[in-house]
């Protein structure tokens, strides 16, 4: 999953993939960028990284999304949007993967999600979600997460 993150003056694309466990690639690939510049932007998307509910993997040649999720003993469905990648989406060599940590369940919003229908899914009441989860705009795509023994 991702944020969108305000660039600090002095800051570059390799910074920032460093400070966010990235490629440059990969920042390049997900902001639209042709080059290694930031221009005059202020903002740019970066990949989530809450470690306390991730660790990371980087992608070995031959791997796959379904050989990683198998050797993590996950769901492949999941770890690929996690990720922001499609099942059968090709991964490179030294790409990072986020790995979903085994003490938390994760959810992915779907368009017309409310508090209530992913609080019922999540199986925890909306105080609680809300309390787990910084900040919950319920647009399509957002990652909420319960930790699995509270």
């Amino acid at each position: 999953m991702y944020n969108l993150y305000r660039i600090q003056g002095g800051e570059t694309l390799e910074s920032l993939a460093e400070k966010f466990g990235t490629t440059v690639e990969n920042l390049r690939i997900i902001n639209n960028l042709n080059d290694s510049y930031l221009l005059d932007r202020n903002e740019i998307i970066v990949p989530e990284t809450s470690k306390k509910y991730f660790e990371y993997y980087r992608v070995q040649k031959g791997d796959s999304i379904y050989e990683i999720a198998r050797k993590y003993n996950i769901n492949p469905e999941l770890l690929a949007s996690l990720n922001g990648l499609n099942y059968s989406d090709y991964i490179y060599p030294d790409q990072l993967i986020m790995i979903p940590k085994p003490n938390y369940s994760y959810y992915i919003t779907k368009e017309g999600d409310t508090l209530d229908s992913v609080s019922n899914v999540l199986g925890i009441n909306r105080d609680k979600l809300l309390r787990e989860n910084d900040i919950i705009y319920l647009l399509e795509g957002q990652l909420l997460v319960k930790e699995m023994n509270k």
